[in-house]
């Protein structure tokens, strides 16, 4: 999304979805990236994974797919995304990524893989109710289910 540069206030707004058939199982991610009046879709998918490794990979991809620094609206109807790195990641990285009973944090990798991303640019994060008449956000869980397709027609090839 090359619209301006950071120091003129680039701003997009990210719409990112995850889908799984089955929990694990053949799983989709998707984002739209909105720019003015630019919108970019990414998808993509993995053939054996859970839903919450979707909607973190679906947020890592939009924020790598960024050419600078922006100031970014991210919308995720997933509560484990939006609760895990405004609130929860302080924690875990304290306790060196464990959960506050000791356990290791789940999709620890991905938890760093998006701190690390989000340290890059301005994050606003909203949550929005899934599946809900949210065009942008329903676009994102569209293009989540392409990935989710793609995966299984290849599958299916195999």
């Amino acid at each position: 999304m090359r619209e301006h540069s950071a120091s003129q206030g680039s701003s997009v707004a990210i719409y990112t979805d995850g889908a799984c058939k089955g929990n694990p199982g053949p799983g989709g991610w998707g984002a739209l990236l909105v720019s003015g009046t630019r919108r970019k879709e990414i998808f993509g998918g993995e053939s054996a994974t859970t839903n919450n490794r979707m909607e973190l990979t679906a947020v890592i991809r939009a924020l790598e797919s960024l050419k600078r620094e922006c100031d970014v609206d991210l919308f995720t109807d997933s509560q484990y995304v939006k609760n895990g790195i405004e609130t929860w990641i302080h924690g875990w990285k304290k306790n060196g990524w464990k959960t506050s009973d000791r356990k290791p944090v789940k999709n620890a990798e991905l938890w760093r893989e998006l701190d690390a991303l989000a340290q890059t640019h301005r994050i606003r994060w909203h949550w929005v109710k899934g599946h809900n008449g949210h065009p942008e956000n329903d676009r994102a869980d569209a293009l989540a289910n392409a990935g989710v397709a793609r995966i299984v027609a290849a599958a299916a090839i195999d």
